[in-house]
């Protein structure tokens, strides 16, 4: 799709721009625990500023319902963003908002009260958009994580004010298109996680896009029952393995190569190196053992697909990475991205809560292509599915 960009939207001297962050950051006794999606803010905020444009952020911040109340106020955010920043964030309620809108000068950044303090902002009312775009000569949305939701400043507003992507959200759907929308072929895909319930429409999308699906995790057990594996005390979703067989069976019709682990780490319990612990083949696991991350074998091989792709897309651990060892196959593979990558033969994307974690568990958040913070909205792309913030943009 084309959008327009801050390099489309002109002259903004003076000018008030309603920019949609992502400022739903974590926080522990006052203090922001962990500001990335304040730092994704950076380039866009500072940009309008030094352009001159009155800088409005919307924002939302935990799940008020609707009603206004301090512990849900962005109040708590203009000092960690103005650090960020390296410059001043004033705060503005919506008492008094236009007031206090008109007495801002060119260049200045001021966080609006926030959006979910109105019952209308989740149902993407009329009245609610209006009382937004009333603020406001032009719309910026640079956040993706909340582009899968129809709300009034995700959604809304891009129908009636000039809208444009910020440099944030520009840099994830260019990132986006790189990985799934035109990719450069061979395409691999690795999905993990705990669960196949969680991930059946995006296994089902991605068998059709690309050539190497390699799944992990204890979704992989699922997949492995469904073959016939007996894999003992493993979390698997046994009432799904009908379900695993179509997308095999799928895989098989559009010829996407499913790599499922032929050799694995199993023990008899979850621990940090246990006593227990083994590396076997799959059809060697004990009725009273549960697989809990890839063998080497298996993971040297995948690494060897790797190397013949030109595109990765990563969604989920390949084991349960929290607890050592079984972190081994998720590190090991994540490097093999991460090397490709550096070297420029490999076009790497990644994203989702447990992915960004992983990758950083590895050492290698920072050498792949592009990690997406964004958790629901990436998996929805994954999935193949029009994301509502950004469609509005290419309106």
């Amino acid at each position: 799709m084309t959008f327009k960009t801050l390099d489309d939207i002109g002259d903004v001297t003076g000018k008030a721009v309603l920019v949609r962050e992502d400022l739903n950051v974590p926080m522990a006794d006052g203090v922001v625990t962990d500001d990335t999606r304040l730092r994704a803010t950076v380039a866009t905020l500072n940009e309008l500023s030094d352009k001159g444009a009155k800088v409005l952020v919307l924002a939302h911040f935990g799940r008020p319902k609707g009603q206004p109340s301090e512990e849900f106020s962005l109040k708590k955010l203009a000092g960690p963003l103005s650090q960020v920043l390296g410059r001043a964030v004033s705060f503005i309620d919506w008492e008094g908002d236009k007031e206090a809108v008109a007495a801002l000068q060119a260049g200045d950044i001021a966080i609006l009260e926030n959006t979910r303090f109105f019952g209308g902002e989740e149902k993407n009312d009329p009245a609610v958009v209006e009382r937004f775009a009333s603020l406001g000569d032009f719309y910026v949305n640079d956040a993706f994580s909340a582009a899968h939701r129809a709300h009034a400043s995700t959604e809304g507003l891009a129908h009636v004010l000039p809208a444009f992507a910020g440099r944030a959200m520009e840099a994830e759907l260019t990132a986006l298109e790189k990985a799934l929308g035109k990719p450069e072929h061979p395409v691999a895909a690795v999905v993990g996680g705990a669960k196949v319930s969680t991930k059946l429409d995006v296994l089902k999308h991605l068998v059709g896009k690309v050539d190497h699906l390699i799944i992990g995790g204890g979704m992989a057990n699922t997949f492995l029952a469904a073959r016939g594996v007996a894999v003992g005390k493993s979390l698997c979703e046994h009432d799904l393995t009908a379900t695993a067989d179509e997308i095999l069976d799928n895989a098989d019709k559009v010829g996407c190569t499913v790599h499922l682990p032929y050799d694995v780490v199993v023990s008899k319990e979850f621990a940090t190196n246990p006593p227990s612990l083994r590396t076997c083949n799959v059809h060697e696991v004990a009725a009273d053992e549960m697989i809990l991350d890839v063998g080497p074998t298996a993971v040297e091989a995948l690494a060897d697909v790797l190397k013949t792709c030109k595109t990765l897309v990563w969604n989920g651990p390949m084991g349960a990475f929290e607890t050592e060892p079984f972190d081994t196959a998720t590190v090991a593979l994540a490097r093999t991205a991460a090397a490709l990558t550096k070297e420029g033969s490999l076009v790497s994307v990644a994203g989702g809560g447990d992915t960004v974690a992983a990758l950083n568990h590895a050492g290698v958040g920072g050498d792949f292509s592009y990690v997406s913070t964004a958790g629901g909205a990436f998996l929805e792309w994954m999935e193949g599915k029009e994301l509502p913030g950004v469609a509005a943009l290419g309106a």
